[in-house]
């Protein structure tokens, strides 16, 4: 149901079933897919594709230009996946050309009230922002990872698949997969265990990857170091490659 109040254009395209409060506004060159839920007073602009079975919260704004200086009213884009949540306040923004045009994200993902995706940035799936978190351009965040109330992540960052950020954590360089992160500036403090548990990885990956963890971090290695460890440990465990691509991706360096 689209409520008589909304303010939709002409060339939107919106699935049969999408719901749309009263007082939002829907621009051009926005797609909406099936089973999709927009509360009220939100703003969507385009390009942007949303996919199936979102839900949107009031006051949430999707798909505005980004906040970069540069941004000189370019056509870039914002791709959002399905079964995403998108909370009070959330604030989403489109690429810029100064990159690949555009903004992913991917699906299952939870933004809490008055988190922020800036422009170019590129998340994964089941993803969590928690209140107040906020990564900035060009950030890439992996599958899994939880990024904790009022967390900033520095532009140009990654941070790798199910890593885990304290609350108020300040990110300034890459955070390997599985790795825990807190504090100003963001230190290692360990790895996400109790995550990985929840997600049904095996006693012996685990335990291979706390060896990881500390061939990168308790051993005194370097990181090309600690990558030749890394390759012999996933032999035993396939799943400390994605630590190594963590690393062998990273360009800012990694927290230390």
């Amino acid at each position: 149901m689209i409520d008589s109040r909304a303010i939709i254009d002409p060339s939107a395209k919106l699935a049969d079933d999408v719901q749309v409060g009263p007082w939002s506004v829907i621009g051009p060159d926005v797609e909406i897919g099936p089973g999709t839920v927009i509360s009220s007073h939100v703003v969507i602009q385009g390009p942007t594709k949303i996919g199936a079975h979102n839900r949107i919260f009031q006051f949430a704004s999707v798909g505005e230009e980004c906040q970069d200086k540069k941004y000189a009213g370019e056509p870039t884009r914002l791709e959002i996946g399905d079964h995403n949540v998108i909370r009070e306040g959330v604030t989403i923004h489109r690429g810029t050309v100064q990159d690949n045009g555009e903004t992913i994200i991917g699906s299952h993902n939870l933004f809490m009230a008055y988190s922020h995706v800036a422009h170019d940035c590129v998340v994964g799936d089941h993803v969590i922002m928690a209140n107040n978190a906020s990564i900035a351009g060009h950030v890439h965040v992996g599958d899994w990872v939880i990024l904790g109330g009022f967390t900033a992540v520095h532009q140009f960052c990654q941070v790798g698949a199910h890593a885990m950020t304290g609350a108020a954590s300040l990110v300034l360089k890459d955070v390997p997969a599985y790795v825990m992160a807190n504090g100003n500036s963001a230190e290692p403090h360990g790895i996400n265990v109790e995550g990985l548990k929840r997600r049904g990885f095996s006693k012996t990956a685990i335990q291979v990857l706390r060896r990881a963890y500390k061939a990168v971090y308790r051993e005194g290695l370097t990181v090309g170091q600690a990558l030749e460890r890394l390759r012999e440990l996933a032999k035993h465990a396939p799943e400390v490659d994605l630590m190594i691509a963590s690393l062998e991706r990273s360009n800012r360096g990694i927290i230390r």
